[in-house]
């Protein structure tokens, strides 16, 4: 008979949802392969590890707070947040089935359809949490549209272009791993964290929705650094390509109104924070920074630091030179 207690020690600690490092530590410290992420790993590791049993990766005993459910620039912003993210994650599980046909192997093939997974179940959790919040079902993708339509085209769809003319057209494996570990979920990985720690006091569900995503992407850049990790040592001629795909996503991150798009959502969290400070009370964001003291600026400045670390860090562990 499995017991509670066997249960958490069959679940490796960066799985479980109590266990695991918050993302920013996880995506900087954890070390994964493969081969040790295969599909039993997923099967015994996430449904019951991570996801505590449900589909969304939240808790029944912790409801949407009233104030969540007031039109408000609180609402707003989590909202806009949630449907962009969820908009992001479904262009990104359709991009992976191009990265499961072109596998070389076993292992990366099993990894990647657990990746596809994710990714699916992410966008379904985000989009979850948009009827918690009293979207109408049969609004959802009026509402979802009307919230991100704009940024998806301005910034999501050149992303998806980049990505698919690497992966669908080029048939390159090794540059679509670099594409989600590096240009895509390695920089947006800082940005989830900071949201999970602000949305901690507003909105708890949208939290541990945020939680159990965060463990999930912290497998996936851990992994897929080994995987470009081990190419570059057996095909080190190959780093000048790598280099160059690299240099080209970079530059297209840079022409992608980005900023623009937190600081319009930073700011309408500014404005809720400053209704509600009572509700956040005390809670600090980063070790000795309470959240009512920081500003729009202060946090889209950090999470732009946490981002730039998490990169060099992953191009090092990889072979390449930041």
């Amino acid at each position: 008979m499995t017991t509670p207690a066997t249960t958490a020690r069959s679940v490796p600690a960066e799985a479980d949802r109590h266990r695991a490092p918050g993302l920013l530590e996880g995506a900087l410290h954890t070390e994964l392969t493969p081969e040790g992420c295969d599909l039993g790993y997923w099967f015994r590791a996430v449904p019951e590890g991570t996801l505590g049993g449900d589909p969304m990766g939240r808790t029944d005993d912790v409801p949407v707070p009233a104030h969540m459910l007031e039109d408000g620039p609180l609402r707003q912003a989590v909202m806009q947040e949630l449907a962009f993210r969820s908009v992001a994650e479904e262009k990104a599980a359709r991009a992976l089935g191009h990265l499961v046909a072109c596998a070389p192997d076993l292992a990366g093939m099993d990894f990647y359809t657990t990746q596809l997974m994710d990714e699916a179940r992410h966008a379904y959790a985000f989009r979850g949490h948009l009827l918690e919040l009293g979207v109408p079902e049969k609004d959802l993708e009026a509402v979802m549209e009307e919230l991100a339509g704009a940024d998806r085209d301005a910034i999501l769809t050149p992303l998806e272009e980049f990505g698919l003319a690497v992966l669908r057209d080029g048939g390159d494996y090794i540059g679509g791993v670099i594409t989600l570990t590096v240009l895509v979920e390695g920089v947006l990985a800082p940005t989830a964290e900071l949201s999970e720690r602000k949305w901690r006091p507003f909105d708890p569900p949208a939290a541990q929705i945020e939680r159990a995503a965060g463990i999930d992407e912290i497998r996936h850049l851990s992994v897929g650094t080994t995987i470009v990790r081990r190419h570059l040592r057996d095909h080190p001629e190959d780093r000048p390509r790598i280099a160059e795909l690299i240099g080209r996503g970079t530059e297209l991150w840079s022409r992608l109104p980005v900023g623009e798009l937190t600081l319009r959502r930073e700011t309408l969290f500014q404005q809720g924070l400053e209704q509600h400070r009572d509700i956040a009370g005390d809670h600090e964001v980063w070790p000795g920074r309470r959240l009512v003291d920081t500003t729009a600026e202060e946090r889209m400045r950090t999470a732009a630091e946490w981002a730039e670390r998490t990169q060099r860090s992953r191009l090092a562990d990889m072979g390449i030179a930041p």
